[in-house]
């Protein structure tokens, strides 16, 4: 018999790609409009068609393809329980701040129940109640403090003993009337109708950088042309221009791992989170016409840690061992960004430049904190009040966590700065293992190596093009990664997600 590991598919693939897309030209001409939007997931996506619906011209500009990059690899949790961090929310900011953070998370929960009602959209969706679960004695009290937390909020949700697995845990906290869904089928909906509309959207379009002079910017891509806009929405996950809000310094790109199982249990409902590490997940989906259980965790910093294939088989494992999966159908990873004290950064870069917009830091919680930021950003374009705007402004400061987060930070990326550089291996491309990827020496330095199945294979300078910092070998998804900022790059150097604008140095190729 097959262990779990073995059952694993070769390539990671998301069972959301088996959805045919839209497919649009690359920016061939400069162009004028209203806003332009740098990237197509569902904070781009969402803006785009809240604006168009208001009658302004917008364009989409996208690095790759619509719907490829986080939202494309997600696991499709409508909720405003994002493990336990109320009682942490109310001590930090207080409670007027924290009823404000869930609220605006079940305020996108309504909107994406307003539309898939009112417009007949066939995209999965179900409400369901949401749990996060504690394996230990201190994580069942962390989940009372949490549920006390709730009361005080006005959270509807219940403390609970056992969830309906095979799982030893110590309780389980409830929140009610949260939802699921495949946000790609969603969010298509939602851009056919901004297309329709006049919204403008174009693929493989690399914003490079912008031209700010408060009060129209220009936004500039590969090839030589540009975008000329009232309010420029940077949504492209990690901003794209990123000398003035110093974002690199202010978040940290977190990767988590996820699989598609197939078991003769009968899923009991509901959609769970554990408390405690090792973190794991559990929902299910219906999808061709049978039900997928989405088992996921193995949380850590992108580029640091074990070799990545392990995090895969760590959730393989778990999976075969409660719920007996006969047959792994899709994996996948996804890299979220992490903000110094939890909370999404949305609104303008900076206090005097306020055309130009970002959105980023959703930590692990795109599909509400999408939703919810394409709303605000709407209403900073049109200069209308909305009740979110302090809790997430990009300029908020607050001394508790936030300094200790920085120097903590700030320690952490430099650490891995000089380790890199002072890295020595003694390994050389020569003795890679066809499929295997590897730091080597070439010519005296660090590099990167990787042979393919046809034993071909791809050195790179593993230098990352953002700030410097030297790549890791990722052998789950076959990629370099970045363990400072979060950037990575494929076999042959191409980037494939940022904040580096350009790709590693392929030094050969033979």
């Amino acid at each position: 018999m097959m262990s779990a590991s073995e059952k694993l598919p070769q390539f990671p693939k998301p069972y959301w790609r088996e959805l045919e897309l839209p497919e649009f030209e690359s920016l061939n001409e400069d162009l004028s409009v209203d806003v332009a939007i740098v990237g197509a997931g569902i904070t781009g996506i969402t803006a785009a068609y809240l604006l168009t619906k208001e009658g302004l011209k917008v364009a989409v500009l996208e690095a790759d393809q619509v719907l490829n990059g986080t939202t494309g690899h997600t696991t499709a949790k409508l909720t405003a329980q994002h493990n336990i961090i109320y009682d942490e929310f109310i001590n930090h900011f207080g409670e007027e701040k924290a009823k404000l953070y869930y609220e605006s998370h079940m305020n996108a929960i309504q909107f994406v129940e307003n539309k898939v009602n009112n417009k007949g959209i066939d995209c999965d969706f179900s409400k369901q109640d949401a749990f996060v679960y504690a394996t230990t004695e201190e994580y069942r009290e962390k989940l009372r403090t949490e549920w006390e937390a709730y009361q005080r909020l006005g959270i509807d949700g219940a403390l609970k003993d056992t969830i309906p697995f095979n799982i030893p845990v110590k309780g389980a906290l409830m929140m009610r009337n949260q939802a699921q869904y495949h946000p790609l089928k969603f969010l298509k909906s939602l851009l056919n109708e901004a297309v329709n509309s006049g919204c403008k959207v174009f693929e493989k379009t690399t914003a490079t950088d912008i031209a700010d002079d408060k009060t129209e910017p220009k936004v500039y891509v590969k090839g030589g042309h540009k975008v000329m806009c009232k309010h420029l929405i940077m949504a492209s996950h990690f901003p794209f221009y990123d000398k003035i809000g110093l974002f690199f310094a202010r978040m940290y790109a977190d990767r988590s791992y996820a699989i598609a199982i197939k078991t003769d249990q009968e899923y009991p409902g509901g959609m769970y989170i554990s408390a405690d590490n090792p973190s794991r997940s559990i929902r299910s989906t219906p999808i061709n016409g049978e039900n997928l259980w989405i088992i996921g965790g193995e949380s850590h910093k992108t580029g640091q840690g074990i070799n990545t294939m392990k995090h895969y088989e760590a959730v393989a494992e778990f999976a075969e061992k409660t719920f007996g999966a006969k047959e792994i159908v899709y994996r996948w990873s996804a890299q979220d960004l992490v903000t110094l004290d939890k909370l999404p950064y949305i609104g303008p870069i900076t206090e005097d430049r306020e055309k130009v917009l970002v959105a980023t830091g959703y930590k692990k919680w795109g599909m509400t904190t999408g939703i919810l930021a394409g709303h605000i950003l709407r209403d900073y374009v049109l200069n209308r009040d909305n009740p979110y705007k302090g809790l997430y402004g990009p300029t908020r400061f607050h001394a508790d966590p936030d300094l200790k987060s920085t120097l903590t930070t700030v320690g952490d990326i430099a650490k891995h700065f000089i380790k890199g550089k002072l890295e020595y291996t003694d390994k050389d491309a020569d003795d890679l293992q066809t499929g295997q990827g590897s730091v080597v020496m070439y010519n005296g330095q660090r590099a990167g190596a990787y042979k393919d199945e046809s034993g071909k294979v791809y050195i790179v300078d593993t230098t990352c093009k953002h700030m410097g910092c030297e790549c890791e070998w990722n052998a789950g998804e076959k990629t370099w990664d970045c363990p400072c900022h979060g950037s990575r790059y494929a076999i042959n150097g191409e980037v494939i997600e940022g904040p580096a604008l350009s790709g590693l140095d392929l030094l050969a190729e033979e």
